[in-house]
């Protein structure tokens, strides 16, 4: 990552539910051509920092430009046209069951370009020979295992050729195999392909191993950043208890509750 200049700039962004506070606060920086990971504890936000990068959601204050637009702020045509810059991978990969692979890949080529059958096929195979799956092209969803149904859902993702690729925890439920074939094709498409790659996942070692970046999210901000080395030595009680997978810390093993024997002494209620 040599570009000084973020592709993707953040700044004091605000974000809530209803009254439940999901950011509060946070500065963030993607730099073009590296991978950056946002981690954390479950419920922290992660895929809702997605969200408001491909503008399904609007901050409550402050900015999230992409390639110097500011997202939130985008008339519809504008924001079309950026998202089509960008490429993603659903949790659960998100195939169209009543489309083979071959036409699950070719449908957004179709949506989004007047290229000749011809030329779409070339792509579509292109892209199936990438993640090892050309020779699966007729395969419905239902055929696939979980791991080849995940690398057909990347190879969707960059049928278009995106400038972003974002990946929602492409890890989970995945066998070591598929793990570590994903972990492979993540990096070697994005330096291929001179993608700005975007991982939200809890799997730390996997993670990890190929991220550049590294952005620890908690309690509504960045609670720590950097490479992997620099996580390890940080201060912070977060990341200290994030990295190691420990039972207690600021994330509390119990719920809060009343003292316990003054709950025990309770004769009725739950």
């Amino acid at each position: 990552m040599t570009d000084t200049t973020p592709l993707i700039r953040i700044r004091d962004l605000h974000f809530r539910r209803g009254e439940r506070v999901i950011f509060n606060g946070v500065d963030l920086d993607i730099f073009p051509g590296g991978i950056t990971a946002i981690m954390g504890p479950s419920g922290t936000g992660k895929t809702t920092l997605l969200q408001l990068i491909g503008g399904q959601l609007k901050p409550t204050r402050g900015t999230v430009e992409v390639d110097g637009q500011p997202v939130h702020e985008l008339r519809r045509s504008a924001l079309y046209a950026l998202r089509r810059k960008m490429g993603m991978l659903f949790q659960n990969g998100a195939l169209l069951t009543d489309m083979n692979v071959f036409e699950n890949i070719a449908y957004p080529i179709r949506e989004h370009t007047e290229l000749p059958e011809s030329m779409i096929r070339t792509l579509v195979l292109m892209k199936l020979e990438a993640v090892g799956l050309r020779g699966a092209r007729a395969l419905m969803p239902n055929q696939l295992s979980c791991g080849m149904a995940r690398r057909v859902a990347l190879a969707r993702g960059i049928a278009l050729d995106p400038m972003i690729m974002m990946y929602d925890e492409p890890f989970t439920g995945q066998d070591p195999i598929s793990m570590g074939v994903l972990v492979r094709l993540i990096r070697s498409l994005n330096e291929a392909m001179g993608l700005t790659s975007i991982i939200v996942s809890h799997d730390i070692a996997e993670t990890c191993e190929i991220a550049d970046m590294i952005y620890l999210l908690a309690e509504g901000r960045v609670v720590a950043k950097g490479s992997l080395p620099e996580l390890q030595q940080h201060e912070s009680a977060w990341a200290r208890q994030f990295l190691n997978g420990e039972p207690d810390g600021p994330v509390p093993f119990h719920y809060p509750a009343a003292d316990l024997a003054e709950d025990l002494l309770t004769m009725t209620g739950t």
